[in-house]
């Protein structure tokens, strides 16, 4: 604040920055749950939005019936499994009887157990048969159960191929959502952006300057904290644009200013003291002679020096004396502080 503002104004400057950012607070707080409902303009998309259904539903339908083939087939082959326990159980029986008759029929030497043995040959060769029918219905049951499943991996890879599909085009979908929903907060944002550049050209020091300075700061929060934190990246290429772009108006407006600056500052410098003078307001003098720089050019100048009355680099006149008691004093004070006499105005 400047010093030379009184007590009171100074206060009054503080409550009116506080009502700025109470407004602002408040605006920010309206522009955010504005920004949080943005997304709902949008619907909630899934995977399942993209999928082929009817090839989907025939993979599930294929995976779905090869699992019931599949659970029917172990059942087959247990049941098989225990008939080839069975003859292999009778296979045995039948051999070990075998085994033991003809070591009966060897000690006796019976000639006449020649029929039965011809008999029991010829059941134990049944016993045998039916035990590699059983082997065989065991692994036939075995190739059908390693078909329904090479069957179900080959469902369960389309099925895979499907949803990676389907994944892809959600990926897409949701980038062109993102997009979309960056334009609507930059449609709501550019406009807030635009007329706080204009308040702040045309408005920023009328008597309504606390809601000028609110809505200000409410349209960079908005502009700089909701919208560039949601730039979509597209490998960076629409950040560094928008950074491009900003920094390109920016600058531009920047050096357009200066130049405008140092040409009002020379035609400024080039006419006499008196016509200067008068365009200097008192508040802005003394705020520039508060930080030691010339009211004039705005350059730094030794004003602690006594024997400096006159900017070195303008030409203004910085310092003059009191007509009534001839005491050295600002050239821009109002009063002599000496003697309180009124300065002589040019």
């Amino acid at each position: 604040m400047s010093k030379a503002q009184r007590l009171s104004e100074k206060w009054f400057r503080l409550v009116l920055w506080i009502i700025a950012v109470v407004f602002a607070g408040f605006l920010i707080g309206l522009g955010g749950t504005l920004m949080k409902n943005l997304p709902l303009v949008e619907e909630s998309l899934h995977s399942e939005d993209f999928i082929d259904r009817p090839a989907a539903e025939q993979a599930h339908q294929a995976i779905e019936q090869q699992r019931r083939l599949a659970q029917e087939i172990r059942d087959a082959q247990d049941q098989a499994q225990l008939k080839l326990e069975v003859a292999r159980q009778d296979s045995l029986s039948a051999r070990d009887s075998l085994n033991a008759w003809l070591a009966s029929r060897q000690a006796t030497q019976q000639s006449s157990r020649d029929a039965e043995l011809l008999q029991r040959t010829a059941a134990l060769e049944k016993l045998k048969i039916a035990e590699r029918a059983a082997h065989a219905a065991v692994e036939a049951e075995q190739q059908r159960l390693l078909d329904a499943q090479q069957s179900e991996a080959r469902a369960q890879n389309r099925l895979q191929e499907l949803e990676q599909q389907a994944w892809e085009r959600l990926q897409g979908e949701l980038q062109r959502q993102e997009l979309r929903v960056f334009l609507y907060r930059l449609a709501l944002t550019l406009p807030f952006l635009v007329v706080a550049g204009w308040l702040f050209a045309r408005r920023r020091k009328s008597p309504w300057w606390p809601f000028v300075w609110g809505f200000i700061f409410f349209a960079l929060f908005v502009f700089f904290v909701e919208l560039v934190p949601y730039l979509p990246s597209y490998g960076g290429y629409v950040r560094h644009a928008v950074g491009i772009l900003i920094t390109v108006l920016v600058g531009r407006q920047a050096i357009v200013a200066l130049n405008r600056y140092l040409e009002r500052q020379r035609q400024a410098e080039a006419r006499p003291d008196a016509e200067r003078r008068q365009e200097l307001s008192y508040d802005t003098a003394l705020a520039r002679l508060a930080k030691k720089v010339c009211p004039g050019c705005e350059r730094a100048v030794e004003l602690d020096n006594p024997q400096i009355d006159y900017c070195p680099h303008c030409g203004i006149g910085l310092f003059d004396h009191c007509g009534q008691c001839q005491q050295r004093k600002s050239a821009f004070a109002r009063f002599c502080h000496a003697c309180g006499t009124p300065a002589a105005r040019p």
